[in-house]
């Protein structure tokens, strides 16, 4: 082996005894032996014995692990991985746990990669298994990864503290040193030392629990099953929690302090919910005694999936029945939907290398929406599905974008695979695979996959092979198969006879970037189809050509049937006869591809919908809205056209269609607002008004209603009070008065809280009582709107404090850094403000937040995006050539560029076309 050879050339002519020990070495005769990023296969891990002393005053830890391993080459060296932590100590012993040597062995360590080397003067003998033992110490991190430190505050204003975990990707070495690669699956036998106002959780319950001296007592949990280290989690907090059993006698507890204790009742419902559910989809028994979800008050992401110890943001888990709006509602069982889904997909079966992440993210956020739909169908969560593939069209859309699976090898690369195109669209591609196979067919290939691989690693290609697999159960008990790797999966989209190789069909959206646009043109009795990529920025230089294989849908005007067919190559044809007038393809959008009807087919969809527009679904309406205002942005269809298109929005009753035509209208107002075309930004906003003027009448300042009427409500008089709707401002402004008059104990309507707030921010007194009543609340839901409201201040000076305290963390907490960034952008006053921010406050961001974490993803291009000027544009291109190493290792800074040069071609485009129909609408505006 490599290790060998290093090892011979490095000590081979040091002296050794009869049983090749080696003597009179020095450290400094030896040099790291491991030249990769990734471990050595040499050696793996079996069984961690860890033992943590986390100290909350000193905000230090120390800890021992010791690792069996078994050695699979001739070696000298063991190599794992270790970031930040010192180590103090070294040992191997063997199966007897006898030391191989008598003295603490050599450590050499490689920073630049978070690896140690640990060298036996002994040979580790291929085919025996030994004893890694290893002392270390470490600080708590002051950032959100490893072991880190977070503090709350009591109502009597003490701040206590609190030590938790976060290690996906890459940072479970940060708390021990351990052989941090997914595919390293071990068990863990945990130990946690605490002081009695404590307790300690950890992924297994606690077995035994022993006082190690005075007022010190050690934790000592259940070995956990095998799993990989990302996964692995503990915390020492003083917490309640509230708990119930699911059907099957799971326990699940949910913690949060003592003061959002009471807030935590939806979340365990949720959860008890969930965990019957995904056992009976999943057909498989969840596999450990409990589980736990523990609202962490500093949290950087939404959520982490750590087995039988899901962690949370406050607002991911949190429900306040005095100040959570319906959204918060939903946001927080999708949430609970996600991280529980894990816990088979991810955890029970994980992805052999961060490059197929998509495998466990994709598939949990589209787990979100079937396990949200099966346990609270009142939510209607198949309204949010639209608007995740949306996202998802957007991003994919730039010439930046990247292939679902995508290569990832240093911790910043893998950080940044967990993105739009991992969540969002992987859930799209699943979606469009579900109604491809049929539900049932889905749901046993599944089935399928996570018993093959119980307790193992995956690729792309072992879900195919599960999907496409037709045993009957009998032979799949036999663990047998009964296709060969070219033989394919019948399905209702191909004539009888024919076969598709799932895999070849599936590569085509996972290992290629973008997202396809299908042109559509009617010839007499057929529709000729056209496929290439859609692109909203310009032409890529590269001469790539992008093929996939599209399960098309569609539906006529003379059939209610769905119809399928299967596009595998550049252009196609399909029969649909002369009696057709209408033909709407990508039926409910089941689909993940645009579509564009050339001649006059966008004039006869837009017929459609003025004169009976529930001919077509909402989802149907919904999906024709985006894509025709996508295909402006992208050169394939003139403005006015769209716009005629919404013109029936004035019969539509349906939430989301309003929705998607409203936000489009808004999209438009804010850009011109920021481009100070006060003439035209007023003329839209009337024209909104106007349009929607019955919509913004109809709605009531109270929480009543199904959910989609409540999330219109929000929606709606949020604009309109925007767009400075005296109605819609005037009871604002009431509200507010009465809540301040209150002394803030006035319980306002959740759905108009955060509007309530933001017009009640305009003035000095109301946000000076906003940022006080911020700064002592205990609802993070009311906290969230509040600070809203405050970026809706137009005084810049107010923008630039909130900015400020947001970096110094104490009263606006740094994991909402990001998102206050991206809320001040947003302000008419806050985009250069905003971006201002960021390049004078670069360093710091990058140091609090990580380079390729989500958050910095987010503040790049959050504030960039509100720009539509060559200027801006040239601004920002030399800001990231300053920073040009940091921003070569970002995806983020090209994605940044890619959306203002679409925001300034749009902007050049369709702005005089947007001033001349608004000025054909005068009948609407007057």
């Amino acid at each position: 082996s490599l290790l060998s050879l290093v090892f011979v050339s490095l000590v081979g002519s040091q002296p050794a005894d009869d049983a090749g020990v080696l003597s009179n070495l020095a450290t400094s005769d030896l040099s790291f032996p491991w030249s990769r990023l990734r471990l050595p296969r040499y050696i793996v891990p079996l069984h961690y014995h860890l033992l943590l002393h986390p100290d909350l005053t000193s905000l230090s830890f120390q800890g021992s692990v010791q690792i069996q391993i078994d050695v699979q080459n001739n070696t000298n060296w063991v190599v794992l991985h270790s970031k930040g932590l010192k180590v103090l100590q070294a040992t191997v012993l063997d199966q007897d746990r006898a030391h191989l040597s008598e003295q603490a062995l050599p450590v050499l360590h490689n920073p630049s990669h978070e690896q140690i080397g640990i060298f036996s003067p002994r040979v580790l003998t291929s085919g025996h298994k030994y004893f890694l033992y290893i002392e270390f110490r470490g600080e708590l991190s002051e950032g959100f990864s490893g072991f880190y430190r977070s503090t709350y505050r009591t109502r009597t204003g003490e701040v206590r503290i609190l030590a938790s975990t976060h290690f996906e990707p890459t940072t479970a070495r940060m708390a021990f040193p351990c052989f941090d690669e997914p595919s390293f699956k071990a068990n863990f036998s945990v130990r946690i030392r605490r002081t009695s106002e404590h307790i300690s959780l950890s992924n297994m319950p606690v077995a035994n629990t022993v006082e190690v001296q005075n007022g010190l007592f050690e934790d000592q949990f259940e070995a956990s099953v095998k799993m990989s280290t990302y996964l692995v989690a503990f915390i020492v907090c003083d917490f309640k929690s509230v708990t119930a059993k699911t059907s099957s006698g799971v326990q699940v507890s949910v913690y949060a302090s003592a003061e959002k204790w009471l807030q935590t009742t939806y979340a365990l419902e949720v959860a008890v919910k969930m965990m019957d559910f995904y056992e009976k989809y999943f057909d498989i028994p969840y596999p450990l005694p409990k589980q736990d979800l523990v609202a962490i008050p500093d949290f950087q992401s939404g959520a982490m999936e750590n087995w039988g110890l899901t962690t949370y943001r406050e607002t991911s888990l949190l429900v306040d029945p005095h100040t959570s709006c319906v959204s918060d509602k939903v946001w927080v069982t999708m949430v609970i939907g996600h991280e529980l889904a894990h816990q088979w997909f991810g955890n029970l079966v994980t992805m052999e290398w961060w490059n197929d992440i998509w495998l466990n993210e994709g598939f949990a956020k589209y787990m979100e929406f079937i396990s949200v739909e099966a346990t609270y169908p009142d939510l209607r969560i198949d309204e949010y599905l639209l608007e995740t593939c949306f996202a998802a069209f957007g991003y994919d859309s730039l010439n930046s974008s990247r292939p679902i699976c995508s290569p990832a090898e240093t911790p910043t690369q893998i950080e940044q695979m967990f993105d739009t195109i991992s969540y969002e669209k992987g859930a799209c591609v699943l979606h469009m695979l579900r109604h491809f196979l049929t539900d049932e067919v889905f749901q046993s290939g599944i089935v399928r996959y996570l018993r093959k691989f119980s307790y193992r690693n995956t690729h792309n290609q072992d879900l195919w092979d599960s999907l496409s697999n037709t045993c009957s159960e009998e032979d799949f008990m036999r663990a047998e198969y009964c296709y060969s790797g070219k033989q394919a999966f019948r399905n209702n989209y191909l004539p009888s006879g024919d076969h598709l190789h799932l895999a070849a069909m599936m590569n085509t959206w996972t290992l290629q970037k973008g997202i396809p646009l299908v042109t559509v043109t009617r010839r007499g009795p057929y529709l000729l189809l056209r496929q290439d990529r859609f692109l909203t920025t310009e032409r890529p230089t590269d001469p790539l050509c992008f093929l996939w294989h599209i399960p098309l849908t569609y539906r006529t005007d003379t059939s209610g049937t769905i119809h399928r067919h299967l596009m595998t190559a550049p252009t196609d044809s399909i029969y649909v006869g002369e009696a057709v007038d209408w033909v709407k393809v990508n039926t409910d959008m089941t689909g993940y591809y645009l579509v564009h009807y050339e001649d006059d087919g966008w004039e006869k969809m837009a017929k459609v919908l003025s004169e009976n527009h529930t001919a077509l679904s909402y989802k149907d309406r919904t999906h024709l809205i985006h894509n025709a205002f996508q295909l402006v942005t992208a050169g394939h269809l003139k403005l006015n056209k769209a716009l005629d298109l919404i013109g029936y929005l004035r019969s539509e009753t349906h939430t989301v269609p309003l929705l998607k035509g409203l936000g489009y209208l808004e999209l438009f107002y804010r850009i011109i607002e920021k481009r100070n075309e006060t003439v035209l930004t007023n003329k839209l906003g009337l024209y909104i008004l106007r349009f929607f003027r019955a919509v913004i009448d109809q709605q009531t300042w109270t929480d009543s209603g199904s959910v989609s009427e409540r999330r219109l409500r929000s929606e709606v008089l949020s604009l309109a009070c925007h767009l400075n709707d005296p109605p819609c401002v005037q009871r604002a402004r009431r509200n507010f008065n009465d809540w301040l008059l209150s002394n803030y104990t006035l319980n306002l309507p959740t759905d108009v809280a955060e509007t309530v707030y933001s017009v009640g921010a305009k003035d000095d007194h109301g946000w000076t009582s906003l940022l006080h009543v911020y700064n002592v609340s205990f609802s993070a839901a009311q906290k969230g709107q509040i600070l809203f409201a405050l970026t809706c201040s137009t005084d810049p000076n107010k923008l630039h404090r909130l900015l400020e305290l947001g970096l110094e963390g104490k009263v606006i907490r740094s994991q909402d850094l990001s998102s206050l960034v991206l809320m001040v952008a947003r302000n008419p006053q806050g985009p250069h403000l905003a971006w201002n921010f960021v390049k004078k406050n670069w360093d710091a961001l990058v140091q609090k937040l990580q380079l390729g974490s989500g958050s910095i993803r987010n503040i790049i291009i959050g504030t960039t995006r509100q720009f539509s000027s060559p200027e801006d544009l040239a601004n920002v291109q030399m800001f990231f050539e300053s920073i040009k190493e940091q921003a070569l290792q970002l995806r983020a800074t090209q994605l940044a560029l890619d959306n203002m040069q679409k925001n300034i071609r749009w902007y050049e485009t369709n702005i005089e076309t947007l001033r001349t129909w608004l000025d054909q609408q005068k009948k609407e505006i007057t």
